[in-house]
């Protein structure tokens, strides 16, 4: 593929593969949507999620891919996923990662390795069901290139909430990426969002945030790309195991609002080094059989 020019001298690298690539583990034809799930330590979730998501888009009879992409787990993460994974021949893919690099490293490595004609990105608690999507894709299908769950906008259903320590952190959060990088958007952190493939070319090969802050950084750039985006509400379970340190994420996620607003600049050499050096490796996915396979 081609670079296209995202915004003024942003310009993608020819990182993505092509749809229909033949890939290890994945699937002949091109999927209708690829599933990205990034996992540290989700031992206890992945296995489920990987299920649900499963049931769930085989119900709607559309080709998909599941990639679970395990950020140097140091547990059973990558065998829980691979072992779901074995029920649905083909349709799962899992990625591991010898180093923990951050959850908005393992997205954009995941989105790289993905070749859906829509991309989602999903936390592993499932704390925005899968079926939510349905609501992203109504964005899509109007024209939007991004459309990303809110749990702030009229309409959320807030069905179980996060401590009210964690709640003012984000509300503060929020507070400052809308004054300094993206006014009017209400709710950045909340990890359900649907690209275009499109989308996704323009955008994720500019990521330089590898951390919590990374989708900030994918919404402003898509706004700086002219990509059309919607925030949509959703449903939304806090899950009481959480990945975010109260002690060093919010400093880090703070200064990262700042670092995103400098970068005027982006380098897409920079991206292609950062991804050989942190390639996943992908677990093979044995073939299983039962209730739960698919032909």
């Amino acid at each position: 593929m081609t670079g296209k020019e995202a915004h003024g001298s942003e310009t993608a690298s020819p990182a993505f593969p092509a749809r229909g690539a033949s890939q290890a583990g994945g699937l002949g034809g091109s999927p209708y949507l690829s599933v990205v799930v990034p996992a540290y330590n989700e031992e206890a979730f992945v296995g489920r999620c990987v299920e649900r998501i499963c049931a769930y888009l085989d119900s709607r009879r559309r080709p998909y891919e599941v990639l679970v992409v395990d950020d140097g787990s140091a547990d059973r993460t990558s065998a829980e996923a691979a072992a779901a994974g074995a029920r649905r021949p083909g349709r799962v893919r899992v990625l591991r990662r010898e180093a923990n690099f951050g959850k908005g490293s393992a997205v954009q490595q995941g989105v790289h390795r993905s070749r859906g004609a829509r991309i989602l990105m999903c936390d592993a608690d499932l704390s925005t069901p899968i079926e939510e999507v349905e609501k992203l894709e109504s964005a899509l299908d109007e024209g939007c290139g991004v459309a990303f769950g809110s749990r702030s906008v009229p309409g959320a259903q807030v069905e179980v909430r996060q401590p009210r320590h964690r709640e003012w952190m984000g509300r503060i959060f929020n507070a400052l990426a809308r004054s300094v990088v993206l006014p009017g958007v209400r709710d950045t952190q909340c990890g359900f969002k649907l690209f275009t493939r499109e989308a996704a070319e323009r955008v994720f090969p500019l990521q330089t945030v590898g951390g919590f802050c990374f989708d900030l950084e994918i919404l402003y750039l898509a706004r700086r790309a002219g990509v059309g985006m919607r925030e949509v509400p959703v449903r939304w379970i806090n899950r009481t195991d959480t990945r975010v340190s109260l002690l060093r994420d919010p400093l880090e996620m703070a200064l990262d609002v700042f670092r995103i607003r400098l970068r005027r600049r982006r380098d897409p050499g920079w991206h292609l080094a950062r991804l050989d050096r942190e390639n996943a490796r992908e677990i093979a996915v044995p073939a299983g059989t039962g209730p739960g396979s698919s032909p």
